[in-house]
Parts: structure tokens; sequence; C-alpha cells
């Protein structure tokens, strides 16, 4: 296992990740740490499980955009069309998220 240093929203992480993935892990966080700026330079100060979870859903939604063009040219779905169980899974992730930043900010 390789292990990398990132910074993400100001903060510095040390990650695992198989052997030869390293700039790939790289380049994912850097492609969060854009996002998460995005969001605080649009919101403004938020916690950093929310800029965090927000980074994740506006990548999730990319991601999603960019599938639904390859599949067909058809209209990306709707939100009430989405598969219910992306709702729950994007809450067990916030939750985790808040969990994570809760332990953090306690070992600060």
């Amino acid at each position: 296992m390789a292990e990398v240093d990132v910074a993400v929203g100001g903060r510095r992480y040390k990650l695992a990740c198989r052997d030869g993935e390293e700039d790939q892990l790289r380049a994912l966080a850097s492609m969060v740490d854009r996002k998460a700026g995005d969001i605080t330079r649009a919101i403004g100060d938020m916690t950093e499980a929310r800029v965090l979870l927000m980074s994740a859903i506006l990548l999730a939604d990319e991601l999603n955009d960019a599938k639904s063009h390859q599949t067909a040219p058809a209209a990306a779905p709707q939100p009430a069309e989405l598969d219910p169980g992306y709702a729950q899974a994007i809450e067990r992730i916030a939750e985790r998220m808040e969990r994570l930043a809760d332990r953090l900010n306690s070992d600060a």
C-alpha cells in the first residue's frame, strides 16, 4: 500500500492507495479541492464536512450528466426520477462525513 499526502479545502490528508495509483489519487483529490474552492467562493464560510459533501454531490452530478450524455441524447433525469437509493447513499455519506469532521475537529 502506498501513502499519498493531498490537500483538500486547505487541509492536508494522508491517504492510502494501491501501489501505482498515487498519481490518480492526487488528480482526484485535486478535482475535489477545486470544487471545494468553487463552493467556498460561491457560498462563503461553511463547515468542512458540508463543503466536502457539496463537493461530492456536485462531482456526482457532473458524473451523472456525463453518463446521461453517453448513453442517450435524452435529457438528464430529474431528481424525482432518480433511484431512491441515491438519496439514501448521499445521506449515509453525509453522516459519515459529519462524524469524520467531528473527529478531526476534536483531534485539532
